[in-house]
């Protein structure tokens, strides 16, 4: 049998986990298991699946140290992030424990007056999940709590580089859920293959060119699919805005967790004095402490393997190489980690990769522009549509942008990471495919419509 092996990203000799690449025909056995038991899960009362949930939260609020070491040691993710991840996590459990029980369906006049036209919300069966390694916590319960408080049972394939920290939600959860409603299979991605061919709906994060393959190998099956995948999130700074709040904000979210997430800051587009700004940015960005993610002060820790620094490391030789200029001093902490210096451009040319491309780590170009249309005009020149950030003062001018981005997403005087759980999540363009997530558009992807007409 084929294994993987799951290594700290900051002690690269520290091997976490070793797992099986689970085989096609474990995937489809699995597949068969969780349809029986899919059937008990959906035609039990809600009260049953919410009380599960509110059972897993516990497990996993009981379990917050541990799982907060695990994160840690396991994807890299700053102590402090890690933490909040897990309460995170905690809190999506109970706010879908309490979905499950939440009105389900509607009723309409029917035509001949007197039968009952409504509707009621089915589940579709087996949910295969697909997941990250970079919140290996709050993105696999925001797929799996919804698909289990509408009656699914969940097959969930974790990124390899987070296997241990899915296989310990499992193990947190046995006695909680019936055997077979939520199993976790570890694999490359022939394994992912395996689930969307065997799943009745199919729930994924990750990159561009594996959301696309999902999302077709999905629909030639006629199965529901959502895919979540890159982005290349812009900040527009007005001149207007409080600077200092403004340049705090981006430098979090451009850097924080070595700019490991879908939703960080990779462009700020400044109207007005950009070098000014650029250079307010980059002392804040200097500010941000570099090191050990296991050290409580730690914002910046490693990338989660070697071949994203050494991308990210060409990238920006390629951009200095046409006339970038670096505004950030190189700081490498000492170990073998995967760690990258925080990097922030100015003056990266037209058609540079890095004014176009998700790069995933902590890199970020200033870009300026004449007006808010202009640059408006700039944050939409990229093929994803996640999320935008605007800083202003003035209402009328965040609402014009606002109307103005093509994003699924947009922070005004806010950092463009950080999502509420409960509100709709998800992009434009070939940042998201099929329906939102999270809050109470989960339901209309993890369930299906069923009319009913009742004639005495």
């Amino acid at each position: 049998m084929t294994t993987i092996e799951s290594r700290s990203p900051q002690a690269p000799s520290d091997l976490v986990v070793r797992v099986p690449d689970t085989s096609p025909e474990t995937v489809s056995a699995a597949a068969d298991a969780a349809r029986a038991a899919a059937i008990g899960w959906a035609r039990g009362p809600a009260h049953a699946r919410a009380a599960a949930l509110h059972a897993c939260a516990e497990a996993v609020a009981a379990a917050t140290g541990e799982l907060t070491d695990l994160v840690v040691r396991e994807v890299g993710k700053p102590l402090g992030e890690a933490g909040a991840e897990i309460g995170r996590g905690v809190a999506i459990l109970r706010y879908f424990a309490q979905q499950a029980l939440h009105p389900e369906g509607e009723v309409y006049p029917p035509s001949d007056g007197v039968s009952l036209l409504h509707t009621r919300r089915r589940p579709h069966g087996v949910v295969g999940l697909i997941t990250p390694w970079n919140f290996p916590v709050a993105i696999p319960l925001w797929k799996a709590a919804p698909a289990l408080a509408f009656g699914n049972a969940v097959l969930l394939k974790p990124a390899p580089q987070s296997s241990a920290v899915a296989l310990r939600l499992a193990e947190l959860f046995t006695g909680v859920l019936p055997h077979g409603v939520l199993t976790v299979l570890t694999g490359l991605g022939g394994t992912g293959e395996a689930i969307v061919d065997a799943a009745d709906a199919v729930s994924f994060t990750g990159s561009v060119a594996a959301g696309q393959a999902v999302a077709r190998r999905a629909v030639e099956r006629g199965v529901p699919a959502q895919c979540e995948m890159g982005g290349q999130n812009a900040a527009i700074v007005l001149a207007d805005s409080d600077l200092d709040a403004a340049a705090t904000a981006i430098a979090a979210a451009a850097m924080g967790y070595a700019g490991q997430k879908c939703t960080a800051t990779s462009r700020v587009i400044v109207v007005g004095d950009s070098a000014s700004f650029a250079e307010r940015l980059a002392a804040a960005v200097e500010a941000l402490p570099v090191g050990d993610p296991a050290d409580p002060a730690t914002v910046v820790g490693p990338l989660i393997e070697s071949r994203p620094r050494e991308a990210i490391r060409a990238a920006v030789r390629r951009a200095e190489a046409g006339g970038a200029r670096v505004l950030t001093s190189a700081r490498q902490p000492d170990g073998a980690g995967w760690f990258q210096s925080p990097t922030l451009l100015a003056n990266v040319p037209p058609g540079d990769d890095l004014r176009y491309e998700e790069h995933f780590g902590p890199v970020c170009v200033v870009l300026p522009a004449e007006s808010a249309d202009a640059a408006a005009r700039v944050a939409n020149e990229v093929r994803y549509g996640l999320v935008a950030g605007v800083y202003t003062r003035n209402l009328g001018a965040a609402l014009r942008l606002a109307n103005q981005l093509e994003v699924g997403m947009v922070k005004v005087n806010a950092p463009t990471t950080g999502v509420d759980f409960h509100a709709p999540f998800g992009g434009e363009k070939e940042s998201s495919y099929g329906p939102r997530e999270q809050g109470t558009a989960a339901r209309d992807f993890y369930t299906r419509t069923v009319t009913i007409t009742l004639t005495p």
